[in-house]
């Protein structure tokens, strides 16, 4: 086996198998998961969830600060991710939205730094922005939501609410949770619970090799990997477990011979970005097919090197949305496609704009207090049908899909990335399966 090297976050080990106590014996929480998802359609059937549907805010503007890599190795990640806030923003807003409000989404490169994002948090506020969105790195979103909710107890009158659309270390929302954080995409122990839950049902694989990325979310990854997986499918073997350093341009050929040396009948990944696309292509040149369970093959670029594999190369991708989406995102996603050449990834950005303008609607008012008290245990419908803004922690409960990498194979599935391939749903895991309960101890103003 090939070892690990050390985690340097030692509080990740304490803490994790209090995440994956066996379901079975939480019958009470999942039976208030059932009522609470059976409330939440019943409220949108009735048309509940709108507070308002004459405009109430119409004419006002609400701007919103984008807080993500725009240079360096995770830029073209950021450039998507920022592109598809602002065109979100742009398609509901004004009389598209039940508000009326105008939103407006602008960029602050943060060069993947927390220090940096500081700096731009603040130069955010200064510029009058009440509004922050986040979402790439864990250790950025931890000193945003620590100086956000510094920064609202000692200047009220300026308060700011912070929106996380993808950093997914579930302390954010445990021991680090606070008022002013509201996350918006599933954590890692949802995720994880997907994962290995779908994989867990496949009798054939007995070995799996890990690689991630060597900061806390690839670590994260690993530990609850093994944790759950031990509690689902005990006879599975962790053959492989590497961690690498992030966005330094690592060469993965050394790790593909492990990989290959191992045994190892499946790949498990939380990389992202241009670590998973050097770790396709890698894999490709040394011809090694092995499938890949990830949560981020959609993510831009990623697409293009699975499609060099003539589809050898069987991937999973564990993720709240896949290529095909229905309803109302169907309809942007393509317009997305054809304004900016590139696919829509970021599908947060439509469910952030929309309880944000809900909220708005609701209060009568675009002010961050009112507004973050709204979202608080709010129920509105995502891109994907009804969910809920758990008011313990602010974690957004939704479920997840397992997809599956596949050629094309109906007129209305849409390619990735132009391919001729698409990521296909092969399995929906709702919210009462992956969630679990909290251990925040919320603090409200």
């Amino acid at each position: 086996m090939t070892k690990s090297q050390p985690f340097s976050h030692p509080q990740v080990k304490q803490t994790a198998k209090s995440y994956f106590e066996p379901y079975a014996a939480r019958p009470l929480w999942r039976s208030r998961l059932a009522a609470l998802w059976s409330s939440a359609l019943a409220l949108l059937a009735s048309g509940g969830a709108l507070a308002a549907t004459h405009l109430p805010l119409q004419g006002q503007t609400v701007r919103i600060a984008f807080i993500d890599p725009l240079s360096g190795p995770a830029a073209d990640i950021g450039r998507n991710s920022l592109r598809s806030w602002q065109f979100m923003a742009e398609h509901k807003s004004g009389a598209d939205n039940p508000a009326g409000v105008r939103f407006v989404v602008a960029g602050f490169d943060n060069k993947g730094s927390p220090q940096e994002s500081l700096n731009a948090l603040k130069a955010a506020i200064d510029q009058g922005f009440r509004y922050i969105v986040q979402g790439n790195g864990s250790g950025v979103a931890a000193a945003l939501t620590n100086a956000i909710a510094r920064h609202n107890l000692r200047d009220p009158d300026r308060s700011v609410v912070y929106i996380n659309y993808a950093a997914m270390d579930p302390e954010l929302t445990n021991e680090k949770c606070n008022f002013w954080h509201f996350r918006i995409d599933a954590d890692t122990t949802m995720k994880i619970r997907a994962m290995t839950g779908f994989m867990a049902e496949q009798p054939e694989l007995r070995r799996v090799f890990l690689l991630n990325q060597n900061y806390a979310h690839g670590q994260q990854f690993s530990l609850f990997f093994r944790e759950t997986m031990a509690l689902q499918r005990p006879d599975i073997q962790i053959v492989g477990d590497v961690l690498h350093p992030p966005f330094q341009g690592h060469d993965f050929r050394a790790d593909v011979r492990n990989i290959q040396a191992s045994g190892a009948q499946a790949l498990a990944t939380g990389n992202w970005g241009a670590d998973l696309r050097d770790l396709v292509k890698a894999l490709h040149a040394q011809g090694v097919y092995l499938p890949i369970y990830a949560y981020y093959p959609a993510l831009k670029g990623v697409p293009e090197a699975l499609a060099e594999t003539g589809g050898r190369m069987p991937v999973y991708q564990v993720a709240y949305n896949h290529s095909n989406q229905e309803g109302p995102i169907h309809a942007l996603a393509t317009a997305f496609r054809k304004r900016h050449g590139e696919d829509l990834t970021i599908y947060a950005s439509f469910d952030g704009i929309e309880m944000l303008s809900h909220a708005m609607a609701h209060v009568g008012s675009t002010d961050p207090a009112r507004v973050a008290g709204r979202l608080s245990g709010m129920i509105f419908k995502g891109f994907n049908g009804p969910v809920h803004m758990r008011a313990d922690d602010h974690q957004l409960l939704k479920g997840l899909y397992v997809s599956r990498w596949q050629k094309v194979g109906a007129p209305h599935e849409r390619s990735a990335e132009g391919t001729g391939y698409t990521f296909a749903p092969v399995q929906f895991m709702d919210a009462s399966r992956i969630s679990v309960p909290t251990r925040c101890q919320m603090q409200r103003p």
